[in-house]
């Protein structure tokens, strides 16, 4: 059910459960980075928040590899979707993907978000995936019918009886096969199934007739790519990994979106004393199951939207996130998300749109069972650290609105005491967390010196090889990532069909 992924937040079955390395911008401290490690990938933990992203996003990775332009991504998009909603014309009906409209299903406290925000100047936007994205309203999610609708459910699941789909489970692809300068095939070893890291088979192999395509995500497609010889040559070398190709863009420009929120006890009931005793747990898992409806068939981030941080701003460079509940932060990886705060309260939260820090990802051996490095470089520039700050001032300004001045009680976090620039940085730099929105690591673009693959996804050097997940955006979208990812794997589909009948 959606609201679940609290609990497979932490599961190791189905999530690979990364820790970046200490970040220098954190105060040295870590940052958790669930992962799918399961069909779906990704989209099967995640919060189901569905954006396009911005016209914007697009023009800028138009000129990094031309054809990815707005024009050219807004018909996949709308192909690929099945949208409940209010019609549109550039809202598509009857793709794979199903696209929920939450109106009528939100909790009674987003109207007066809406409301609050609304008084601070921002315009309702009643489908940011219709128009232009700036604004606020509630969040649309990928679910169908009250169940998560990941894209196993929406592309696997119907082409699971084709006679030319095998499928292997619990199997880790370990490196690239080659024939010549060609790529053939993957090596892959059997896992355990109870999420422990180590193999517990041998080496097998799959073999390509046309092209071996990876989709392992931001992180393990740059670790598969180096694993394999493709990578920056100097650091293969030291971990003993014969050279295929020098390729210094594999696993660097990593990018994600940084977010940190405002934690409010309320003076009305939230959904804290919904789902926090046994009897209300109940009572929400019956209406479920009666009827697929209730706060257990929707995402914890129920409004939201994009805005500018301040007038002089091109285009929105703030998204927001308003939750009728709050829960205190377990440290990382220790407890599945389970229970709402004891106490009525709510969360006001915001990530930078398109931050400027640039991270990276590496090997640290060349055992593919063990984590590779991942330093996410967060608050690296002062165009992030000084937006963090007007995020934390604008959830104030909307917490302190007429709208929600009969509904909150007092702010816990940051706290009254929290108040001058260099207090808010402290804090942003204690409590911000990562929105899993990592991509760039194995970029886009024409210039085989600056990326990894073509505008058709092919590793610029390497024959018959494609890359198709996140780990390809030029940059990362203004909003959440998993609807541009399946569309670069529709984008992807397209090409290997279209190259095929050109062979």
């Amino acid at each position: 059910m959606p609201i679940g992924y609290g609990k497979v937040y932490y599961d190791e079955r189905v999530n690979w459960k990364y820790t970046s390395d200490p970040v220098p911008g954190l105060d040295g401290a870590t940052s958790y980075w669930p992962r799918g490690r399961v069909l779906g990938g990704s989209s099967s933990i995640n919060a189901m928040v569905w954006v396009r992203g911005d016209r914007g996003d697009y023009e800028t990775w138009n000129e990094h590899a031309r054809g990815w332009g707005w024009d050219d991504v807004a018909p996949v998009f709308r192909d690929m979707e099945c949208w409940a909603g209010a019609p549109h014309a550039l809202r598509g009906t009857s793709g794979p993907m199903r696209v929920c409209d939450t109106t009528g299903e939100v909790h009674p406290l987003c109207k007066a978000w809406l409301a609050a925000a609304t008084e601070a100047g921002f315009a309702r936007n009643a489908d940011y995936n219709a128009c232009d994205i700036e604004g606020v309203g509630l969040y649309q999610i990928s679910t169908h019918r009250g169940w998560r609708a990941s894209s196993s459910a929406c592309h696997l699941a119907p082409a699971r009886r084709r006679a030319n789909l095998d499928v292997r489970t619990h199997a880790q692809a370990t490196r690239l096969i080659f024939d010549g300068s060609r790529a053939s095939g993957i090596a892959w070893r059997p896992r355990a199934r109870d999420g422990r890291r180590m193999p517990v088979g041998p080496e097998r192999r799959a073999r390509a007739r046309a092209e071996v395509v990876l989709a392992a995500g931001a992180i393990n497609s740059p670790q598969l790519l180096q694993l394999s010889g493709i990578g920056p040559a100097a650091e293969l070398r030291a971990l003993g990994i014969e050279v295929r190709r020098d390729a210094p863009a594999v696993g660097r420009d990593l990018q994600d979106h940084l977010g940190a929120d405002g934690l409010y006890r309320a003076c009305v009931p939230t959904l804290n004393q919904a789902l926090r005793p046994w009897h209300g747990k109940l009572r929400a898992g019956l209406r479920f199951a009666a009827s697929r409806r209730g706060p257990l068939s929707l995402s914890l981030n129920q409004a939201g939207g994009f805005v500018r941080s301040a007038p002089d701003v091109e285009r929105p460079d703030l998204q927001l996130y308003f939750s009728p509940l709050s829960y205190t932060r377990a440290p990382a990886g220790t407890r599945p998300l389970m229970n709402p705060d004891p106490f009525p309260g709510l969360l006001i939260g915001f990530n930078l749109c398109r931050p400027t820090s640039r991270g990276h990802i590496a090997l640290r051996t060349s055992d593919p069972f063990d984590a590779p490095a991942i330093q996410p470089n967060y608050l690296d520039t002062e165009h992030d650290r000084v937006l963090m700050r007007r995020g934390m001032r604008l959830v104030r300004r909307l917490a302190d609105m007429p709208a929600l001045r009969p509904v909150i009680d007092v702010e816990l976090q940051p706290g009254p005491r929290v108040a001058t620039d260099s207090e808010l940085d402290a804090h942003v730099r204690a409590h911000a967390w990562t929105v899993f929105h990592a991509c760039g690591t194995c970029r886009m673009g024409d210039a085989a010196e600056h990326a990894v693959v073509d505008a058709r996804l092919r590793v610029h050097g390497v024959e018959g090889l494609r890359v198709a997940d996140a780990s390809v955006f030029p940059s990362v979208p203004s909003g959440n990532t998993n609807a541009p990812a399946i569309m670069v794997g529709e984008r992807a589909s397209a090409f290997l069909l279209e190259d095929a009948r050109r062979a």
